[in-house]
């Protein structure tokens, strides 16, 4: 897969990087945790956020959930976007997420909480998805404790992140909640199936099937992969409906494992009645999301999720 010149720069030094590191089925989560925190530091830091950033706690299933506030100026209430990381339900944290929700905030002038969900193998699945829906539910019902506009609620992610946006738009279907938007930046939609994209894709860049594998066997621990993959809290395409949902911006990238199972998601979502703007960013990979200081893809990614977010809010 070719990559665009300045992706394939980045790529290369990332790449370089990696080849004096254990091979992925020897490392621990603690290990890839500090290499993700690296890469999301090499990549550099956001812009300052005019409102403020508070680090704060909600109530969760399993005790307190630390989140992030990012708001857009002192005035409110703000619309507010939910953001759940990505890293494969494994790895990430609100550190390696801070410059893209820096530049959400600022560009879509909205308020912006992250969520440090809890991570596998300490706690496998379901439990980012409880905490997830947990801080929806919070945000929706109890979100005026932060000056946030409880009538204009929006969810969104990369990755496994984009994963949890998607399973909590249709568990906020199901409450009556009215999410004005599920941003799914390459989402983890069904794990059911293997797509032609894991072929195509499957020695990345960046992401590889190798690495996917490993964080799935964190994330499931002991729990059968067999019966979980067509759980659809793990694989949200396979919900009985999808119909009434919240409307979806959906991103895919070209040379991304992940990238048909997006696309498909997004087909599912419009074939249902969703409104959804999907975009597919032709010789990108997976990660671009996180790259806004290095590439142009990357810029144009940030600015349509910024625009669907503010068309969402209106």
């Amino acid at each position: 897969m070719t990559l665009q010149p300045d992706t394939q720069v980045f790529v290369d030094m990332v790449e370089a990087a990696r080849a004096s590191a254990p091979p992925v089925a020897e490392q621990t989560p603690e290990f890839s945790r500090d290499r993700y925190r690296a890469m999301a530091h090499i990549l550099g830091k956001g812009p300052e956020v005019p409102g403020g950033i508070v680090d704060a706690e909600i109530p969760g299933p399993a005790g307190h959930i630390p989140v992030r506030i990012y708001r857009p100026n002192t005035e409110g209430p703000h619309p507010v976007l939910v953001f759940f990381h990505g890293g494969g339900f494994v790895i990430g944290d609100l550190e390696t997420h801070d410059k893209e929700c820096r530049l959400l905030c600022t560009k879509a002038e909205c308020m912006v909480v992250a969520i440090d969900y809890r991570l596998a193998p300490e706690a496998e699945f379901p439990a980012a998805v409880e905490d997830a829906w947990a801080a929806v539910e919070w945000v929706a019902t109890s979100g005026g404790e932060i000056q946030a506009d409880t009538n204009r609620v929006a969810v969104g992610g990369d990755s496994a992140g984009g994963n949890l946006a998607a399973v909590v738009a249709l568990m906020a279907r199901d409450a009556g909640i009215a999410l004005k938007l599920q941003m799914l930046v390459y989402p983890a939609t069904d794990a059911s199936q293997h797509y032609e994209s894991f072929t195509e894709n499957e020695a990345g860049p960046l992401l590889t099937v190798e690495v996917i594998n490993w964080f799935w066997s964190h994330y499931l621990g002991q729990q059968s992969l067999n019966e979980t993959r067509t759980d659809w809290r793990f694989s949200p395409a396979l919900a009985d409906s999808h119909s009434g949902v919240a409307p979806a911006y959906v991103a895919t990238c070209s040379a991304d494992p992940l990238r048909d199972e997006g696309n498909a998601y997004a087909n599912t979502l419009s074939s249902a009645g969703v409104p959804v703007k999907h975009s597919l960013f032709d010789g990108e990979p997976h990660a671009l999301f996180q790259m806004f200081n290095t590439c142009a893809g990357a810029k144009r990614l940030i600015e349509e999720c910024a625009a669907a977010l503010v068309a969402a809010f209106e």
